[in-house]
């Protein structure tokens, strides 16, 4: 591959940043295209992120140059780097909440009309700035909506569409589709496909090998703080792109689950949602040592069915019943008192405390197993068993005292698996157990499932991917528009069979 600078709109070269015990970055080197679709992978922890906070401004790197069309330079802030044609999408949203979708679009740039000697943000033109520009995206989000209001999808629609309001050069998108829907992510591609016609270079981060094959041109592969390699994307195959992600051959992508599934350990009988649009009339049962996948699509009412039973959620009707006795759930306490954990499916919002550090984030939920006979916190105890978990985890982090909030998406996640673990449970319900985590971490917590079904655990596990339910159920149960539509043995359970099923409406 020639290395002319010419050929690059941006180059990233021998960059190094340090935070206390964690070398983040080593001597990373990273060279980019115009009107070309550049992918960053690698495990959560490899440096990603940092690498584009140090091109953004937000972090300053130790050593290194930045070269963007052939000139170095030096961004003390983001505002340095969007003023010289870089714009970014971040990993987690960053809006207003309380303003508008026109306000957050133009935070800081606003546009301004002077009435006598006063100059006064000029609303209108925000608004129809905003029109214009949702209008060219083909996004149906109203400009004077407010940010709080709209889903997590358009928010993050939102966020796509301030960074290419910038009118950037360079535009790197880090975890962009995160929160999209499949049609919405066919948009965000096709919008990423208008920007590189016009010669816009486009970093694209992401841990969906599918996508990258989809939209990308070329591929980096990053490890442990440092460039592995750069290839053309035609050259690569989804083997090779992991075994180079996760320094190891990883044809294994599912460890066998061993477990033979045993007694009925939960039942639920003719549950319905309180909410008359959601889930109706479901019934089926968990037995011990079994991990019972739960497959549909978008708008099934999975994650409604599981928040229920969990107590989150009000029933209309129905039954549950745990080794045989009906109980009634009416709070998460009375589950975890019947010894049923819940990791949620929405890792921000509804599962970390960002300002707490990792110790109190993985024991919080089991506080009161720790407690001495004085009804005082053994606060050695908490630290040790939140440490062994989260090595057992293998979560990155500097020290347990470390915020959750500066680790990674895919490391926070684990500390939620290992907040729940720590609990105990008998029945544990995990929601999009893996979303936003890397091949490596994935195997590993599918490891530890595994294990905890071996031990006579219960598992649900709700997945929007298919070889995740298929190569780590001994059932799949599909729902289709809150109806049960099916359930297959591992024998029975193919991409075809989950897929009938997902679509079989009424």
């Amino acid at each position: 591959m020639a290395r002319d600078g010419a050929d690059f709109l941006l180059e990233m070269v021998g960059i190094s940043k340090s935070f206390p015990g964690v070398r983040a970055l080593d001597d990373v080197t990273l060279r980019v295209r115009p009107g070309k679709v550049h992918a960053l992978m690698g495990e959560n922890g490899a440096g990603k992120s940092t690498l584009m906070k140090c091109l953004f401004g937000i972090y300053r790197e130790d050593s290194g140059d930045i070269v963007l069309k052939g000139r170095k330079i030096k961004f003390h802030s983001a505002k340095d780097a969007l003023e010289a044609g870089v714009s970014m999408i971040h990993q987690e949203l960053s809006n207003v909440p309380e303003r508008s979708v026109s306000e957050n679009i133009w935070l800081g740039r606003e546009p301004l009309h002077r009435i006598g000697p006063v100059k006064l943000l000029n609303h209108r033109k925000m608004r129809e700035d905003t029109a214009v520009l949702m209008s060219s995206l083909d996004m149906e989000i109203r400009p004077s909506e407010r940010m709080g209001g709209l889903s997590i999808s358009k928010q993050q629609a939102c966020e796509i569409a301030k960074a290419v309001s910038y009118d950037a050069s360079v535009v790197a998108m880090d975890e962009p589709s995160s929160s999209l829907t499949e049609t919405e992510t066919a948009h965000l591609f096709k919008i990423i496909r208008d920007l590189t016609a016009k010669g816009v270079a486009v970093i694209y981060i992401s841990h969906r090998m599918s996508e990258i094959f989809q939209i990308a041109d070329e591929v980096s592969i990053m490890r442990d703080g440092r460039m592995i390699g750069t290839y053309p994307i035609a050259e690569i195959d989804e083997d090779r792109l992991i075994k180079l992600m996760v320094g190891r051959d990883d044809t294994h992508r599912f460890p066998p689950v061993e477990s033979t599934p045993g007694e009925k350990r939960l039942e639920v009988r003719g549950l319905s949602s309180a909410n008359p649009r959601s889930f109706r009339d479901v019934s089926f049962e968990l037995r011990r040592g079994e991990i019972l996948g739960i497959g549909g699509l978008v708008g099934a009412q999975r994650t409604e069915l599981v928040e229920s039973i969990f107590g989150l959620r009000q029933l209309s009707s129905g039954e549950i019943f745990v080794d045989g006795r009906k109980v009634v759930i009416r709070s998460p306490r009375d589950a975890i008192a019947k010894g049923i954990a819940l990791i949620t499916e929405d890792r921000r919002g509804s599962g970390i405390f960002p300002l707490l550090s990792i110790t109190v984030n993985t024991a919080i939920a089991s506080l009161g197993s720790y407690l001495n006979p004085a009804r005082f916190l053994e606060h050695r105890r908490i630290e040790s068993e939140s440490r062994k978990l989260n090595e057992t985890l293998r979560t990155k982090t500097p020290s347990m005292s470390t915020l959750i909030q500066n680790l990674s998406g895919g490391n926070q996640q684990k500390v939620l698996v290992s907040r729940w673990l720590m609990t105990l449970p008998d029945i544990l319900i995990m929601d999009e157990p893996t979303r936003g985590i890397d091949v490596g971490a994935k195997f590993e917590i599918y490891t530890i499932m595994a294990d905890l079904a071996k031990n006579g655990k219960s598992i649900i596990m709700v997945s929007s991917e298919m070889p995740e339910l298929i190569g780590m159920s001994h059932r799949v149960m599909v729902l289709c528009a809150g109806r049960h539509t099916g359930t297959l043995d591992k024998a029975e359970a193919t991409q075809e069979s989950i897929m009938r099923l997902a679509t079989q409406f009424e």
